[in-house]
């Protein structure tokens, strides 16, 4: 195999070009700009090689409220409801991780919301129909992360 010393860098080893890294700089300050105009908090953050664009989520936990006498048949319904409002929340984009845990602790799942700021994902996890019959309580906490970041 013959390879001539005039391909880019980029299409032989995957590297990327400076003016691919330049253009990519330039996106993710655009996009940072778009995220703050709406009231996001946003940074941009370099590491080595990597530039990352940050943003400020608000982690919510849900945890075992004081009212949890509920029968049976008013716990399904209240968690049919539940699950109803966070498959919203996420429809609608204020929702961007959601799950239960997998012990029967006092902190029963969390919801990450994907609002500009700590008062709209309190009020938000605040409608949730487990939390407003007592059986749930929230606590809020800020969250930074990559931008697009995933789970793997």
């Amino acid at each position: 195999m013959i390879i001539s010393c005039e391909q880019p860098v980029e299409k032989i080893r995957g590297i990327p070009s400076d003016s691919r890294v330049k253009a990519e700089k330039i996106k993710l300050e655009k996009v940072s700009r778009q995220f703050k105009e709406q009231g996001h908090q946003t940074f941009i953050y370099k590491e080595g090689d990597s530039t990352f664009l940050m943003q400020q989520y608000f982690m919510v936990f849900l945890k075992s409220g004081d009212n949890r006498s509920q029968d049976s048949t008013e716990a399904a319904e209240l968690q049919k409801q539940h699950l109803a409002h966070l498959t919203r929340m996420a429809e609608e984009g204020y929702a961007s991780l959601i799950g239960p845990f997998g012990d029967d602790g006092e902190i029963r799942g969390i919801v990450v919301y994907n609002t500009p700021t700590q008062k709209e994902a309190d009020s938000l996890a605040n409608l949730d129909p487990m939390v407003k019959s007592g059986r749930l309580k929230v606590e809020v906490h800020p969250w930074w992360t990559q931008k697009g970041g995933k789970l793997n």
